[in-house]
């Protein structure tokens, strides 16, 4: 099944496409960490295979966007527990308010999800458990008058790869590759899982 480097490096091209695209694949969840070792789960919104880069969208006022503007190095992980898949991605990371990718995500995006920006920032300290939406927008989807408010809070990360490690758990005995960007392609190599 994977018995070459090109069958992996396809493996991973194709999971990464598809959990982009897919919100039922597992590896449409990925979890980022940043330099100060934090770690959470976002969306994966879109892969640019042309440039090797992920997609995620966040809230500009996140302390993780302090992070990635002073150390731009980032780890993403994708996991498929039922195809027992771990990707395991390093690149570097850089936040986007504005441009053409940033507000072509923002149009794209519903008015229900745009509503997350209304709110207070993330880790805003709360008397008591909170949405941390204005009250009027609890369950209710704004119109885009109303939204214009959340636009300058909305953010994109976009995480340039650069480099891969791909794992494969399996009772014949687990495999491994790693892979590095060089130009426009990627080197490969096997290792011991």
């Amino acid at each position: 099944m994977f018995d070459t480097l090109d069958a992996v490096r396809d493996d991973f091209t194709r999971r990464i496409e598809s959990a982009a695209t897919d919100r039922h694949l597992p590896m449409h969840l990925a979890v980022l960490s940043t330099r100060d070792a934090d770690a959470r789960v976002l969306v994966l919104r879109a892969f640019d295979r042309d440039s090797w880069t992920l997609r995620f969208h966040t809230d500009v006022r996140s302390p993780k966007c302090d992070i990635i503007a002073q150390h731009p190095g980032v780890g993403v992980l994708l996991y498929d527990r039922s195809a027992k898949v771990q990707l395991r991605i390093r690149g570097e990371a850089r936040v986007e308010t504005d441009g053409p990718v940033a507000d072509a995500a923002w149009e794209q995006s519903t008015n229900f999800a745009r509503r997350c920006y209304l709110g207070d920032g993330p880790g805003t300290l709360a008397a008591q458990m909170t949405s941390g939406l204005p009250p009027q927008f609890e369950g209710i989807e704004p119109t885009d008058e109303q939204l214009i408010p959340a636009r300058p809070n909305f953010a994109i990360i976009q995480v340039e790869m650069r480099e891969i490690d791909w794992f494969f758990l399996s009772h014949a005995g687990h495999r491994r590759a790693q892979f590095a960007r060089q130009g426009e392609g990627w080197e490969g190599r096997w290792v011991a899982p």
